[in-house]
């Protein structure tokens, strides 16, 4: 077996023992002031798996977010429809009532009795793809609720500017032989 480097000092007379523990102590003090000051290892491919990992779940939860969107889009999507073909009240008159989509006029037929509803506030007028429909008004206030967009035409829910006109007018009479 070898004999270490301080067991040959030893008995060569250079160093005695009381100097070969000092050695001894300051190189182990050394050694841990070494291993305080260092950073543990850092393994770089452990690093870069994390790291792909996380960009991976990362992606994951962006997909699993866009699905739901699409599936709750179809699901608004589904019960539009289904409450406008439920509720749908079939058109059928000679009379064109014009409306706006997008800031297009468009115009459908209705009879009279539709006209006088619509603008009432009790039937509504809202879009089925591309084709417009008449629905009652708490039907096309449901459809608000999931797709305002959908709703092309309701009438405004305030009867005081029609009262308001009548009432500027109420102090003058209508003559009898009046023709229109």
């Amino acid at each position: 077996m070898a004999i270490s480097l301080q067991e040959q000092l030893k008995k060569s007379g250079l160093v005695d023992d009381k100097k070969a523990k000092q050695i001894a102590r300051e190189q182990r003090k050394e050694n841990k002031l070494a291993n305080k000051g260092k950073k543990p290892k850092i393994d770089e491919e452990k690093l870069a798996l994390e790291r792909a990992r996380a960009e991976k779940t990362a992606r994951d939860r962006q997909l699993n977010l866009e699905k739901t969107q699409k599936a709750h889009e179809a699901a608004i999507a589904a019960q539009i429809k289904q409450l406008i073909e439920t509720n749908l009240i079939p058109r059928d008159g000679d009379e064109k009532f014009h409306f706006t989509d997008a800031n297009i006029i468009k115009h459908i037929w209705v009879s009279a009795e539709q006209v006088d509803h619509l603008r009432r506030r009790m039937i509504a007028i809202v879009k089925l793809g591309d084709q417009y429909v008449l629905v009652p008004i708490n039907v096309s206030d449901k459809i608000a609720q999931r797709d305002p967009a959908a709703v092309m035409f309701q009438a405004d829910d305030s009867p005081a500017s029609e009262s308001s006109d009548d009432d500027f007018y109420a102090a003058y009479k209508i003559p009898d032989d009046l023709e229109w």
